[in-house]
């Protein structure tokens, strides 16, 4: 049994505090991080806590397809079973901007990057596995407009933007979970709360009253992914939605219609250059 975790996003808030509890646990993490030299710090930082700690630094840009592949690849050529994939990392544009590739930022590094990462690495996990997607409960709000993503219209909203793409993880979850059925390994996605870092950011402010009324900090931001990580009581469970407070919560109703999922999925593989 493989006990390699893979996880973007670490250089602070959840995916820190994610990464530091699996090394503890015992896990080899794989941090695959845009800021390297930010990750190399973080990788210091458990390696102190925790001595006997196997933890490495991969570079990867999720906004760029490029980054992306790299990355995948670099993780394949060394580690050839993975046991957990956490797409943490997310971000919003406070103003309408396109990645390299040409697609909405938000979109781009929230929902297309992570979805090429967990294709190019799913020969890589090997049941019993898990796959954990960070959504947020702003989905809720969200819209797909496939359209929008490579050819911008009207005036851009960063909130809509984000609620969109996490929109978009909850399909890709549960569409993926289809696919995954049977085969031992997992998939599930979460809303972490809205977590407070050395400075909640504004865009974040902005969004908090879609969110939660409560700011929690980076440890118990990270007590889902945890749980989904690690816990024998949803060992059997995939293509579920669960909340701050690790309850089994039902998703947004446009997140369950299939059409639209599989429109995504479509979508998406195009435009990751992977064909439908």
């Amino acid at each position: 049994m493989s006990d390699i975790a893979v996880i973007t996003g670490t250089t602070h808030g959840i995916g820190l505090v994610t990464s530091r509890e699996l090394a503890r646990a015992g896990r080899t993490v794989v941090m695959l991080c845009r800021d390297v030299a930010a990750a190399e710090s973080v990788r210091s930082q458990i390696v102190t806590l925790h001595p006997r700690a196997a933890v490495h630094v991969v570079s990867c840009d999720l906004a760029s397809l490029a980054s992306v592949r790299e990355a995948a690849q670099m993780v394949r050529a060394r580690f050839k079973r993975i046991a957990l994939l956490i797409n943490n990392a997310g971000m919003v544009s406070t103003r309408q901007r396109r990645s390299a590739d040409g697609f909405e930022l938000t979109f781009a590094t929230n929902h297309l990057g992570p979805f090429l990462l967990t294709e190019l690495l799913r020969e890589q996990l090997h049941a019993p596995a898990r796959i954990i997607n960070l959504a947020s409960r702003a989905h809720y709000r969200g819209h797909l407009d496939l359209r929008r993503i490579t050819a911008p219209r009207g005036r851009y909203s960063p909130m809509a933007a984000y609620a969109s793409s996490k929109l978009a993880n909850v399909m890709h979850t549960f569409a993926l979970a289809r696919r995954l059925a049977g085969s031992g390994i997992t998939v599930n996605c979460l809303h972490p709360g809205v977590v407070a870092t050395n400075l909640l950011p504004r865009w974040l402010r902005l969004l908090k009253p879609l969110l939660s009324p409560v700011i929690l900090d980076a440890e118990a931001g990270a007590r889902t992914s945890l749980y989904l990580a690690l816990s024998n009581e949803v060992a059997q469970m995939s293509g579920c939605y669960f909340d701050e407070q690790q309850r089994l919560q039902r998703a947004a109703a446009l997140a369950y219609e299939v059409p639209l999922q599989e429109a995504l999925w479509d979508a998406s593989s195009r435009w990751a250059g992977l064909g439908s």
